[in-house]
């Protein structure tokens, strides 16, 4: 089959491949910048970076460039003495892969130290070799990392025993199917819409079968929305408002409406299988915990549903357990900060701190603690910031306002959208407000 979108053949382009990079004529040298760029705007990361990435080339090489930066495009144009270019490159497909992220800056810090001494051809090959770097997981381990950060998820939203396995078991076999799909290059919106399917109905069916053996089990049919949230889009969510906080309007615009289209497709899925089946969104049952030990648990179930989201991203192990470190402090202390009368009662408070309040300060303390950690790896800070607060995305909340939506209920779904879009839009402010505290080059314009 003909492929609709037609590849670059990179190193058939070049002019003069054997010789010095910082020699070659301006088309190769603009080649070689929009091709990074567009390995770095594929890898998910936010435009600031992309556009950062593709300037310390351009220094490199001795070029000046400009650069307009979408979801899906980058248009670029190089200027050198007198003469300018002006090139397009685009991608076929949006998707997240933090690895590649730090093999980009590793191939920036070699291209820095010794860039002017690699030949085109060279570039190109250090290119080629993030470019065709495998995913660092299967499809089943995908599976399996998104059922325990969905039963995670679940846990840290109210849910119990029962609600957690289930949601396990749906969101794994949900997203074990999308990977399935993704790997055979079917349409992102295809897999979306059929692992939310099969998500649900498998949350179901489990419940169902528990409900032979354990008395009461389908009581506990409001797990099954934890079950679907392995689609939540929680990087284009947060890079968007990072997009828009440094002015990349087009592609701060482009990200949302691409995690916005995501999200309504997946809780519109919800909603119909949930109408079939007869499932519906009702609030959870108290569990009755100590709040030492909500707190533990917290910590504990923090760890695994961001170390579980940090896996789907294509961390590996150790940037994912860096990212679970970060976002088990960060989403503690917001889900505590909300709780307060329950978890201190002595200090008499009669209302904790607003959600919106407590996100913000989360995602504040994600980007400090990334900042600090930061000094002590190689870790791109993103890689770890946004995975930490991915958990905190109102997914609940977003399915609840769709699901009121759906029958009529306008009252409460405007009550539950509203909650999901403050809580959404702190969320990129905290970190950008870590960011800029932290980072003198964030904080200033050029």
């Amino acid at each position: 089959m003909r492929p609709h979108h037609m590849q670059a053949a990179w190193h058939e382009v070049v002019a003069a491949g054997d010789m010095p990079a910082v020699q070659a004529p301006l088309p190769d040298k603009s080649t070689i910048i929009c091709r990074t760029g567009l390995l770095a705007l594929a890898s998910g990361t936010g435009a600031w970076r992309v556009r950062d990435t593709m300037n310390r080339v351009a220094s490199v090489l001795g070029v000046t460039i400009h650069v307009d930066i979408s979801l899906l495009s980058i248009e670029c144009t190089c200027i050198e003495g007198h003469e300018s270019f002006s090139e397009v490159v685009s991608l076929a497909t949006t998707g997240v892969n933090t690895h590649r992220i730090w093999l980009m800056e590793n191939y920036l810090r070699e291209v820095e130290t010794l860039g002017r001494e690699i030949t085109v051809h060279g570039y190109h090959e250090l290119l080629d070799l993030v470019e065709k770097s495998k995913p660092d997981y299967t499809p089943w381990q995908l599976g399996l990392a998104s059922g325990f950060a969905c039963g995670a998820f679940v846990f840290l939203l109210g849910g119990g025993p029962i609600e957690m396995f289930c949601a396990t078991v749906g969101a794994g076999l949900g997203n074990f199917v999308r990977a399935r799909m993704g790997r055979r290059k079917i349409g992102q919106y295809s897999g979306i819409a059929c692992g939310v399917a099969v998500a649900c109905v498998a949350y179901l069916v489990i419940l169902m079968l528990l409900g032979m053996a354990v008395p009461g089990a389908m009581s506990h049919q409001a797990g099954y929305i934890g079950a679907m949230l392995f689609v939540i889009p929680g990087f284009p969510l947060i890079t968007s408002g990072l997009d828009i906080a440094k002015l990349d309007m087009r592609s701060g615009i482009e990200r949302l409406t691409f995690a916005v289209s995501v999200i309504v497709l997946a809780t519109l899925v919800g909603w119909l299988v949930a109408e079939v089946v007869g499932l519906a969104p009702d609030d959870f049952q108290p569990l009755g915990l100590a709040p030492w030990f909500t707190t533990l648990l917290r910590l504990t179930m923090s760890f695994v549903g961001v170390f579980g989201f940090s896996v789907m991203f294509n961390s590996p192990a150790k940037m994912a357990a860096t990212a679970g470190v970060i976002g088990m402090i960060s989403n503690t202390l917001r889900l505590s900060l909300v709780d307060l009368p329950t978890l201190l009662p002595g200090l008499g408070l009669s209302a904790g701190v607003p959600p919106e309040a407590a996100a913000f300060i989360g995602a504040l303390c994600s980007g400090l603690l990334a900042a600090v950690l930061g000094l002590h790896t190689s870790f791109p800070r993103i890689s770890l910031t946004v995975p930490s607060i991915v958990i905190m995305v109102p997914g609940l909340y977003m399915y609840r306002a769709i699901y009121y939506m759906c029958v009529f209920d306008t009252l409460n779904m405007m009550g539950w959208m509203i909650r999901a879009v403050l809580i959404v839009a702190f969320l990129p402010v905290g970190l950008g407000v870590a960011r800029s505290i932290t980072d003198p080059r964030w904080r200033h314009t050029s």
